[in-house]
C-alpha cells in the first residue's frame, strides 16, 4: 500500500465523508426528523449517557484543524469542554473505550456542531432521529466507511491505529 502525506489523506478523507454524507442524506435522512425542527437542539450531542463517538487519528487531525481555525474565544471554550469531558466522564484510551460515554465538546449552544460541514465524525453523519428502527442506515454502511478511513490511517501511520473517544482523540 502506497504511503500518503497527511495533506493527501485529509483531502481523501474529506471526499470520502462528503460522499458518505450525500449517500446517507439521499437514501435515509428523509425518513428522519430534521435537526432544524428539533425541540431540544443538541440533546443527542449532549446526552452523556448516549454519546460514545470514536474517531481515528486522521479524523482527529481534521477536527483539530477546525478547532484551531475558530475565533480565539470560541476555541478556548471548546478546549475547556474537551478537558472537562475527559475529566468528568473519566475518558481514557485504555480498556473498553466503547463503554465510555460523554457529552460532545464540539456542540456550541446557539451554533450547533462546530464541525458539521467540515469534519463531522462518521458516527455523527450516520446519526439522525429516526422514529422507526427499520429506517436506520444499516450498520454495515458505517462499518465500510470506517474500514476506508482505517486504510487511510494505515497509509499515513504505517500501522493500525486505535479509534478513541472523540475528546481523548482531539485533546491538544
Amino acid at each position: 500500500m502506497k504511503p500518503l502525506s497527511q495533506t493527501q489523506a485529509l483531502a481523501r478523507l474529506k471526499t470520502l465523508k462528503d460522499n458518505f454524507k450525500s449517500e446517507i442524506s439521499q437514501t435515509f435522512e428523509h425518513r428522519a426528523k430534521s435537526c432544524l425542527t428539533c425541540e431540544t437542539k443538541g440533546a443527542c450531542c449532549l446526552d452523556a449517557h448516549f454519546v460514545n463517538v470514536h474517531i481515528s487519528p486522521l479524523e482527529a487531525v481534521a477536527i483539530r484543524q477546525e478547532i484551531e481555525a475558530l475565533s480565539p474565544p470560541l476555541c478556548a471554550r471548546v478546549e475547556t469542554r474537551i478537558e472537562a469531558a475527559i475529566t468528568e466522564y473519566s475518558l481514557t484510551a485504555d480498556g473498553d473505550t466503547y463503554a465510555q460515554t460523554f457529552a460532545c465538546p464540539l456542540f456550541e449552544k446557539g451554533i450547533g456542531c462546530l464541525v458539521h460541514n467540515t469534519a463531522k465524525p462518521l458516527a455523527c453523519i450516520t446519526h439522525a432521529c429516526y422514529e422507526n428502527e427499520r429506517d436506520l442506515p444499516p450498520g454495515q454502511l458505517q462499518a465500510e466507511q470506517e474500514r476506508l478511513v482505517d486504510d487511510l490511517n494505515m497509509r499515513i501511520y504505517a500501522r493500525r491505529q486505535p479509534w478513541l473517544p472523540l475528546p481523548v482523540a482531539i485533546r491538544r
